[in-house]
């Protein structure tokens, strides 16, 4: 028996034990991590049940920031039932509708405002507890701090330039990315601090009818950290999966930055202009990152399918970097040296599967 049917075989058993009768698990999706996900009906009402390797995947961030969360008023799925030692978790269906899977340009508007306003309480989750220990212990999330950053944007040279693309970078381009990401990081620095969810957009949003309105739940929370306030914003308005016209996006960054006001979470006298510059950086850390993240789901763990994701991050670097002058030679290199490597990357990938 290999290692993935015993551990449905162990699940299936610890899920009977707790209806009291078997039950039928149907396979979802799954999504960039280790873990696998399967929905069972019972008594009429749905369920999702997480196999999560604990060895790989620890539940125990999962269930404290969905007790938080949920404290605060954020909709997400409610933990039912857990089992510590194998990583199993039976929780709340909360939808099956991806946001991304719904949003058309006449609505697109609507719904990113219900989510930016799903982050106002969300934003204010800044500790965690422990309810797997007694008594249970409160801790503070992680701060997102510029250690953190550098670690996130070294994923990008490692992953992206280095194994991907096979790239030796110049010393003379070096010094041009010292001095990009110095920027990005000092970026973070400046800004307020909030909790911060770290992977708000439209795939990890799902649309839910559960009270006979429609509303949306957030998921796949479990890496929430203490970070800078434009963080989740322009990861929902700048989204890896997909891109919305400025005509549309920007006065949605506009509505962020008045909901923060009005919630006393950004000070009177920062400007406008002010909340841009952050949001256009964060964009920028955000989306060298995910850049090489996409090439290490490829390259470690087989996931092929992101590679097609990669060229719209590179879009966003290459456009934003271009509006900052002390950024203009990230946006040239992204542009001409990076962005034709990753296209021959991609067919070839794709050569491989005709």
């Amino acid at each position: 028996m290999s290692q993935s049917d015993l551990r449905f075989s162990k699940l299936s058993t610890w899920l009977a034990q707790f209806f009291n009768q078997p039950v039928t698990l149907d396979l979802l999706c799954g999504d960039a991590s280790f873990r696998r996900y399967f929905r069972l009906t019972h008594n009429g009402k749905r369920y999702i049940v997480a196999d999560s390797p604990i060895e790989l995947v620890p539940i125990a961030p999962f269930i404290a920031v969905a007790d938080a969360y949920q404290k605060a008023g954020v909709l997400v799925p409610e933990v039912i039932h857990f089992c510590a030692e194998n990583g199993f978790i039976l929780q709340t269906d909360v939808g099956d509708k991806q946001l991304l899977s719904q949003l058309t340009p006449s609505n697109v508007t609507a719904y990113y405002q219900q989510a930016l306003m799903q982050l106002i309480p969300l934003s204010q989750v800044v500790e965690t507890t422990d309810r797997q220990v007694t008594p249970p212990l409160t801790k503070s999330l992680p701060i997102f701090d510029a250690e953190f950053v550098m670690r996130e944007l070294t994923i990008f040279t490692e992953w992206l330039i280095g194994a991907l693309l096979h790239y030796q970078i110049s010393s003379a381009e070096q010094a041009m990315l010292n001095r990009s990401f110095k920027l990005l990081i000092d970026n973070v620095e400046q800004q307020p601090k909030v909790g911060m969810h770290r992977d708000f957009h439209s795939r990890n949003l799902m649309i839910n009818h559960d009270q006979d309105c429609e509303r949306l739940a957030i998921i796949d929370f479990q890496d929430a950290v203490v970070g800078p306030i434009s963080y989740d914003a322009v990861s929902l308005l700048r989204d890896c999966y997909v891109r919305w016209p400025d005509e549309l996006v920007q006065p949605l960054i506009r509505y962020h930055f008045e909901l923060l006001k009005q919630h006393q979470l950004l000070n009177n006298n920062i400007a406008f202009s002010t909340y841009q510059q952050w949001f256009d950086l964060m964009g920028l850390q955000r989306h060298i990152k995910a850049a090489g993240i996409f090439a290490r789901l490829k390259l470690r763990d087989g996931k092929t399918g992101y590679m097609k994701d990669i060229p719209l991050t590179l879009e966003y670097i290459i456009d934003i970097a271009a509006m900052y002058p002390q950024l203009t030679e990230l946006s040239q290199w992204v542009k001409n040296i990076v962005f034709p490597k990753v296209q021959q990357a991609i067919a070839q990938v794709n050569s491989s599967f005709e």
